[in-house]
């Protein structure tokens, strides 16, 4: 299950950067202002246009794989690399007494 979500959260995150780049600013156009940036929008003028809707959709897919990525690492049934009992050395000469010093 940790696999696949590793996978999809890897290719979402890849294609997240790539999607935000290929948009165009707000003032990409000379001519937004005036009306042509409508062209570029699927669902209407006041929708938004599809790369938005696609950017949203992807980052919140980002969000809720990271957030289950980080609930499963973080339960108390996952694996640790730390042993439950970690042994001290003693230490092989006593500490100097005040009188020592």
């Amino acid at each position: 299950m940790t696999t696949f979500l590793i996978g999809l959260h890897i290719t979402v995150s890849i294609a997240l950067i790539v999607i935000v780049l290929l948009q165009m600013g707000k003032g990409a156009q000379a001519g937004a202002s005036f009306g042509a940036g409508g062209s570029q929008a699927m669902f209407g003028s006041t929708g938004g246009n599809f790369m938005s809707k696609v950017t949203v959709g992807a980052a919140v897919i980002f969000m809720l794989t990271s957030l289950t990525l980080a609930y499963f690492y973080t339960s108390p049934s996952s694996q640790t690399m730390m042993p439950s009992s970690v042994d001290v050395p003693a230490a092989s000469a006593p500490a100097p007494t005040p009188e020592q010093k």
